[in-house]
């Protein structure tokens, strides 16, 4: 079983930053962050390779949010730059076991905030 605790949240401003943690019991192929507003589904943010470092986001977040690791502290950062009001949801990583499963481990998720 693979745990996954995110950490970072908060309540900012339009146009500022935030930095999410995502700290891994151990490393799988990926781990993906996804966020759920209010009254919506769930929507995929962006994933980063453990491996190779290639990372995938949403059109919408592209140029804004950045996905890293840090292979040492088995800990993958979304930066979040620029933030807007439709940022507002619960952010949650997940880990991906190999290039065929699911996100099948998941985190309970921290609570990100954008409004003046």
């Amino acid at each position: 079983q693979v745990r996954m605790v995110e950490s970072g949240g908060g309540l900012v401003q339009p146009g500022d930053s935030l930095r999410l943690s995502c700290v891994a019991s151990e490393r799988t192929y990926s781990v993906g962050w996804f966020r759920q507003a209010p009254g919506k589904g769930r929507e995929f943010v962006g994933s980063i390779n453990w491996s190779d470092e290639s990372t995938y986001y949403r059109d919408s977040v592209r140029g804004r949010f950045t996905i890293s690791k840090d292979n040492a502290q088995n800990t993958v950062y979304l930066q979040m730059n620029s933030l807007k009001p439709e940022d507002t949801a619960v952010y949650s990583c997940a880990a991906q076991a190999d290039a065929t499963s699911s996100y099948n481990y998941w985190g309970r998720g921290t609570q990100v905030t954008v409004s003046s």
